[in-house]
């Protein structure tokens, strides 16, 4: 679409309170952003505002004109807006658009970038004026800018919400490949070394690892230990003598050890191909885990989270922090943009420092519930699980499949 004529082609701002009000989707794709743009523009709609999609991440800079609503308008990470004079540009595109709110979907790059958008918004118009780019009548509607944040990042890696748009989704299409390279893995007897993203964050690993039943998982919150190729190649040596015919361990991007020293693919795989004398293959999702349609999850969620926005837009006044729209406890809500962020970096600088009990703490409860979980459920030993002879107990896993199974078995021992 060709640029708007940024003298002659804006439109006029809109009479009374009528709001015009800007989408878009910046940083990494995410899925499910798509269905953000369709609930923003529907609700805008229906609240007898106009919506307008901003191509390609930060367009405003490039001053493309609207969309109709439900169009992919792409996403991108504009390093012109990471400069005042990029977000100046960007100041203008929207007066003469007859934009005056903002919500925006993305990761916590995007999010940080915005409200600094809206904390010099005031400092724009005035520079504006001042070097006579646009007159001061023309600055007069919009005088304040209101912008909400919604998290699109398939990591799950943002503070203050349960989960963001699009991490279900890449989880599932994890899970479907290792089912995938599980078949083959078994046919073969191989092992296979598994790389999913996650810089900082664990999530997509570790929830992969428990729905799959990996032998091994790798996460930058929680480093093995120092002994950890010694503690995995046991884990899997135990496993194939209890008859396991395939091994899966699954790495996220950002695993390092408790040095700080990255745990590549490769060297799992060279360790389990040397020490283990297995057949070992290595297998990178990478952009496999951002394809494809979102799940039915995130499709509720991107909806929901969209009609709130547009709600939070419409509730806000110039005194309202910016607002990032969350998920807690299954219900929709609204969290201090900049707090969530600022949670999120202490993570990765809690990594970096080296302090993983940190790094575990400002992860929700549920996080290191599975991570239990999936510790409790592999070939590890738990002293601290473990009970005394006295309260041990035989446990009968009983079904369909299990009792066919367990009558033949009986049948051929009597």
């Amino acid at each position: 679409m060709a640029p708007v004529d940024m003298v002659n082609g804006a439109p006029p701002p809109l009479p009374g309170k009528k709001r015009r009000i800007g989408v878009i989707t910046s940083g990494g794709d995410a899925l499910g952003m798509n269905e953000i743009v369709r609930a923003v523009v529907r609700m805008s709609i229906a609240k007898g505002c106009e919506a307008y999609g901003i191509y390609e991440g930060y367009g405003i800079y490039e001053g493309y004109e609207g969309l109709e609503g439900g169009m992919l308008i792409g996403t991108a990470r504009c390093k012109a807006f990471t400069q005042r004079p990029g977000r100046l540009r960007a100041a203008k595109n929207m007066i003469v658009n007859g934009i005056d709110a903002l919500i925006i979907c993305g990761g916590d790059g995007s999010l940080t970038g915005a409200d600094i958008f809206r904390a010099e918004w005031q400092g724009l118009l005035k520079e504006l004026v001042d070097t006579k780019e646009l007159a001061a009548e023309q600055t007069e509607p919009f005088t304040h800018l209101n912008i909400v944040g919604l998290v699109g990042s398939i990591d799950n890696d943002m503070s203050s919400t349960d989960a963001t748009i699009g991490c279900y989704s890449s989880l599932i299409r994890i899970c479907e490949a290792v089912d995938y390279i599980d078949a083959t893995a078994f046919s073969h007897q191989r092992a296979f070394v598994i790389e999913v993203m996650g810089r900082y964050c664990g999530w997509l690993a570790l929830m992969a690892g428990v729905s799959t039943g990996a032998d091994f998982v790798f996460l930058p919150e929680m480093p093995p230990s120092d002994d950890w190729e010694k503690q995995m190649c046991d884990i899997i040596s135990k496993h194939r003598k209890l008859g396991k015919r395939k091994a899966i361990v699954i790495v996220a991007e950002g695993a390092r050890d408790r040095f700080l020293n990255k745990i590549s693919p490769t060297k799992v795989k060279d360790l389990l191909s040397n020490d283990l004398k297995l057949d070992t293959r290595i297998t990178t999702l990478g952009h496999v885990q951002r394809g494809g349609n979102a799940c039915a999850y995130d499709q509720m969620l991107s909806t929901l989270q969209g009609v709130e926005a547009v709600d939070a837009v419409l509730d806000a006044t110039p005194e309202t922090p910016t607002p990032v729209i969350a998920i807690i406890e299954n219900k929709i809500g609204r969290e201090p943009l900049i707090e969530a962020v600022k949670l999120t970096h202490e993570v990765a600088e809690a990594i970096e420092a080296k302090d993983f009990d940190r790094a575990m703490g400002l992860r929700d409860a549920e996080f290191a519930e599975y991570h239990s979980a999936y510790m409790a459920t592999t070939a590890t030993d738990q002293p601290k699980l473990m009970l005394p002879k006295e309260k041990a107990r035989n446990i009968l896993l009983f079904g369909q499949q299990t009792e066919r199974h367990l009558s033949q078995r009986l049948g051929q021992l009597l």
